[in-house]
């Protein structure tokens, strides 16, 4: 989802062959690792995505990989499920990324890459919206939704910290200690922290900084 995101906005800066090419590529490589979360019992959702996303029910053992922690996420709030007007689904997918950018701050060292993609992948979603037909943005809305929420329940942390620190340096610093630090996850995440643009989601990118591995040398 997130290579064909970023694929569909390069396309519409301006089409050329190795643009399609990356787009039939991801494409390609979404359908050969899709995972559908099926069986899920309905919990009631919060009116907010952030009070939505604290209303996911964690795994009680989460053992193994990305498989057997999908298989294992049985109950899932259904917060997007009421949505069938298309600007109503731009609006909440919107309100889902900032909601899950926000709560890397705080949760992230559930598991510092893998809860990357609650705020990345539907981020790529709203970015496709406006080469999709309008019929589709709201089941790409519960798509995206169902992403979040299970990566969310997968790997959600005891507790979050009680606090994170304000950034104290500006979005074009944040985003340069992203690349100087290397790994892709930070640097996607950041991506989408300087879309959602405000002080709470720079500190998410901080975060990320800060819990993983840097690929590059300082």
């Amino acid at each position: 989802m997130i290579r064909v995101g970023h694929a569909v906005r390069a396309l519409e800066a301006g089409e050329n062959p190795p643009r399609l090419a990356e787009l039939a590529h991801g494409l390609g490589y979404w359908a050969a690792r899709h995972r559908p979360v099926s069986g899920i019992a309905a919990l009631p959702a919060a009116p907010t995505a952030a009070r939505s996303l604290d209303a996911v029910p964690p795994l009680t053992d989460p053992t193994g990989g990305f498989p057997d922690r999908l298989a294992a996420v049985r109950r899932l709030p259904l917060w997007a499920d009421d949505v069938t007007d298309p600007g109503t689904a731009r609006a909440r997918l919107t309100e889902l990324v900032r909601a899950a950018t926000h709560r890397y701050a705080t949760h992230g060292h559930g598991e510092p890459t893998m809860l990357v993609h609650a705020a990345t992948a539907p981020n790529a979603v709203l970015r496709t919206l406006g080469s999709l037909p309008r019929e589709l943005w709201a089941p790409s809305l519960k798509a995206a939704w169902t992403a979040s929420a299970a990566v969310t329940a997968m790997y959600a942390p005891a507790e979050p910290v009680a606090h994170v620190p304000a950034p104290r340096c500006t979005p074009e610093e944040v985003l340069e200690r992203a690349l100087t630090h290397g790994d892709e996850h930070v640097v996607k995440l950041t991506d989408t922290a300087l879309d959602v643009g405000d002080e709470r989601a720079l500190a998410a990118a901080l975060r990320a900084v800060e819990l993983s591995e840097p690929l590059v040398a300082n």
